[in-house]
């Protein structure tokens, strides 16, 4: 039950204030055991509609404290804030379905989405799929590529080798946003 708990915590922490996603923690259960990391994937994605609820509501109650707290969080600056808000407001809730391909912190998505008006259901409704694949797909891949391209590698190396990805991956990332 702790690994539950971690994703869970995870998920809900990445989906208000953290800045590292969920996908760190699954890749490296997938290199265990990719069906324990699939389950890992519906908690993490349980603590992320609750961290998109949160942030829903505070948009909805007070846009500004909400903005002015995100623009403290890493990697989120007043012009990513600014693209996701237009984004929301000519897209609607369809606009969560960007952030995962865009690198834009589903948060932002959040706050905007209450702020906007947006239905609270249709935007957890349209949440799900659109965290929840991503997770899959980072889960799957992690586990196809160690258990198929990396399947003689020591454990440890594996772990090494998907600990330099997302350094790497991280650094620029930091980088660009």
């Amino acid at each position: 039950m702790g690994l539950a708990w971690i994703a869970l915590a995870w998920g809900l922490a990445e989906g208000t204030f953290f800045f590292i996603v969920p996908d760190v923690f699954l890749s490296f259960n997938a290199l265990k055991d990719w069906r324990q990391a699939t389950r890992a994937c519906f908690w993490v994605l349980g603590g992320a509609l609750i961290g998109g609820a949160i942030m829903f509501a505070w948009g909805a109650s007070n846009p500004v404290s909400a903005e002015k707290f995100l623009e403290h969080v890493p990697a989120i600056s007043h012009e990513l804030l600014q693209e996701v808000n237009g984004q929301v407001k000519e897209d609607g809730v369809l606009a969560t379905f960007a952030g995962p391909v865009s690198g834009r912190p589903y948060k932002v998505y959040g706050v905007y989405a209450g702020a906007t008006g947006l239905s609270f259901p249709m935007f957890l409704l349209i949440s799900m799929p659109a965290r929840l694949i991503r997770f899959l797909l980072v889960t799957w891949v992690t586990a196809a590529v160690a258990n198929t391209f990396l399947k003689k590698m020591n454990p440890r190396h594996k772990k090494f080798l998907l600990s330099s990805f997302w350094i790497a991956f991280y650094s620029w990332y930091f980088t660009v946003m």
